[in-house]
């Protein structure tokens, strides 16, 4: 019997037919799917990420809570002009921690993944409070009410406990000393920054709003702004490539 009788079967008979696309499919999704369960993660991990300090925590969920994700994106694309605008193309092990990420899907604004440092805090502050004083054309509101919103000291604990459950790696002393690592990071004459620090690497603590008293929420926001895109360092990705 040729082929091509043989093939017939399939052609003549559209159960057999189906059956066969089955078989097909159901063998292509176990050797695709199969090594998956072998994986403890499919993220590559990348020296420098870290969970988010308490204070970060904080300004991450303001900027979730007023939408910013609506207008900006934090998801450099592998496209020459974005990487040329933004910087290095977006890691996915720089959205780990993040329950939800916050990639985005329209740019009103420009990209944020690599903000952090960009600008000073007082840039950052002084465009949250009026975002024409620095773009006349911004369509974007204003934050000022946010200096004058302290962060709720007593849900600290409770965020990185959720975010805990959901597989961020937060220690036990994390959680234990969230609020103490709020007040640490947004005042630098704090006597427990140096416990801050060791608990979060590479985070900065100093007074983010340029005002004294409690965090308010206008510190969180820009501490969390001011990290994005800091904690890998490119260079060595940038070295990797040109040894190519």
């Amino acid at each position: 019997m040729s082929f091509w009788s043989r093939h017939q079967i399939f052609e003549k008979n559209s159960i057999v037919l189906v059956a066969g696309i089955l078989v097909v499919i159901a063998i292509g999704g176990l050797v695709e799917i199969t090594p998956l369960f072998y994986l403890k993660s499919t993220i590559e991990k990348v020296d420098g990420v870290r969970p988010y300090t308490p204070l970060e925590l904080a300004g991450r969920n303001v900027y979730v809570r007023e939408g910013c994700y609506l207008c900006h994106s934090q998801m450099v694309r592998p496209l020459r002009d974005e990487i040329e605008r933004y910087g290095h193309y977006s890691l996915a092990a720089e959205s780990m921690y993040d329950h939800p990420f916050q990639w985005g899907s329209k740019r009103t604004g420009p990209d944020l993944a690599r903000v952090g440092g960009k600008y000073s805090d007082e840039w950052h502050v002084t465009h949250l409070n009026n975002p024409r004083a620095i773009v006349p054309q911004s369509v974007m509101p204003g934050y000022a009410f946010l200096s004058r919103t302290e962060v709720d000291e007593a849900s600290v604990a409770a965020h990185l406990r959720t975010n805990r459950a959901v597989g961020v790696p937060y220690s036990d002393d994390q959680v234990a000393n969230a609020g103490a690592d709020l007040k640490a990071q947004a005042d630098p004459d704090n006597a427990g920054v140096d416990a801050f620090t060791k608990r979060y690497p590479k985070a900065v603590a100093r007074n983010f709003d340029s005002k004294g008293g409690a965090p308010t929420e206008m510190d969180a926001l820009v501490a969390y702004l001011q990290m994005l895109g800091t904690l890998v360092d490119f260079k060595l990705y940038n070295e990797k490539a040109n040894l190519r």
